[in-house]
């Protein structure tokens, strides 16, 4: 005989919430995983790209960033039914600082900070299986394939600084990337607009458009090695991949991209070890979210790099 099916539960029909002071500021995907909890974030995601969330009335991305005041349509989400979810395996990441409102870990390559866009878990939700009950918030993002610090914050008031300093520029973020070609100029201001669009298959991708954000990221170049470049990329704007469009446009992609890079070279490193875009958030300098206290942090190249590098070296 057939088992009954398994109900799901429903969370309570359509909502609509008013954004206060306290809540401006966050992306919407996140302020709708703590209004809707125990649903999975591949159901808000969902949500959000069939236009079934809203904000005053229109669509939106689930990167746009809710202000004060804003009017958000929370739709019913159906919760899992029991059984159904599957438990997320806590994770310790290397930690570059902590205190009681700021965590820096150093992210590996090819772990999602978080779920969602068909993946389960990424970094945020490993971490608070690791530390139940603790206030765990991501104060930005990095790829999946990108390594390196990665700012989470422990207490409301210091993500609400530390959203406000990205916005205003305020302190500097630096990555090492290895790309194509001889990088020619010692500094160089990069400064093309950037525009998201969906390929046929409904990936994401960027690409330079007058139509696009307004971008900036300065490139500095650390050393040359024939045909190849190892340069510091500073961002000065927070555009989804910023640094590897603008770098790929200028005609020098990042090594092992596999969305703006070639398959050719990407093959040529994995023969040397290299599995991975050497793409690293290697340097981090802000004030204290909440003592404003200069903070100057710092996360080595992984092993794969500097034996890339070696390489290059030896035969360069």
């Amino acid at each position: 005989m057939r088992k009954p099916d398994m109900q799901a539960a429903v969370l309570p029909a359509v909502r609509v919430l008013r954004i206060d002071a306290e809540q401006a500021g966050q992306r919407i995907d996140n302020f709708l995983m703590r209004v809707c909890k125990g649903v999975p974030k591949s159901h808000v995601y969902k949500a959000v790209r069939n236009g079934e969330v809203r904000v005053n009335k229109g669509r939106i991305g689930a990167d746009y960033r809710l202000q004060e005041g804003d009017s958000v349509r929370v739709p019913p989400m159906r919760l899992p039914a029991p059984g159904d979810a599957r438990p997320v395996p806590p994770a310790v990441f290397p930690v570059v600082y902590e205190d009681d409102s700021l965590l820096v870990i150093d992210k590996p390559a090819g772990v999602a900070v978080h779920g969602g866009s068909g993946v389960s878990f990424g970094v945020i939700e490993q971490l608070r299986a690791a530390r139940p009950g603790a206030t765990l918030e991501l104060a930005h993002r990095l790829d999946r394939e990108t390594s390196g610090l990665l700012m989470i914050a422990k207490r409301r008031k210091a993500l609400v600084a530390l959203h406000a300093m990205l916005r205003e520029g305020l302190g500097r973020k630096q990555y090492l990337a290895l790309i194509c070609g001889d990088w020619v100029n010692d500094k160089q201001h990069l400064r093309q607009p950037l525009l998201k669009w969906l390929t046929a298959s409904g990936e994401r991708r960027v690409r330079v458009d007058p139509e696009g954000r307004p971008a900036h990221t300065i490139v500095t170049l650390r050393r040359r090695y024939g045909a190849y470049s190892l340069v510091q990329a500073e961002l000065r704007s927070g555009r989804t991949h910023q640094i590897r469009v603008h770098l790929a446009h200028a005609g020098h992609p990042i090594v092992g991209d596999e969305k703006y890079g070639t398959d050719e070279v990407r093959a040529e490193f994995a023969r040397l070890g290299l599995r991975r875009m050497f793409l690293h958030a290697w340097r981090l300098e802000i004030p204290h979210p909440i003592t404003g206290v200069s903070l100057e942090l710092v996360a080595d190249l992984p092993p794969a790099c500097v034996q890339a590098l070696d390489y290059l070296e030896q035969h360069s």
